[in-house]
């Protein structure tokens, strides 16, 4: 699959309001994200659904991945190991 396509996924505002709907049924099917342009310059993203979810839920890793290494670093959080063992210390429970 092609990740992006200068061609079909860059288009002026005026082209994407005259196609709408052929528009968001190109990004359904080639889940790839359409950039929207006006007077030349970026004006927004189109993204397919499952897309967006997928961007969201990695963000929120990342961000909790983050906290952690920020709760490591000042000393508020716990390690790896000291973590599972709370957790399979509740679950044997």
């Amino acid at each position: 699959m092609e990740l992006f396509s200068f061609v079909q996924d860059i288009q002026p505002l005026s082209t994407f309001r005259g196609n709408v709907t052929g528009f968001i049924k190109q990004v359904q099917s080639t889940h790839r994200p359409l950039v929207i342009t006006n007077h030349g310059r970026s004006a927004a993203v189109l993204l397919d659904v499952v897309k967006y979810e997928e961007i969201m839920e990695r963000l929120e890793l990342l961000q909790d991945i983050h906290l952690a290494e920020c709760q490591l670093a000042d000393g508020t959080g716990i390690n790896h190991d000291e973590a599972l063992e709370r957790v399979l210390a509740v679950i044997q429970s």
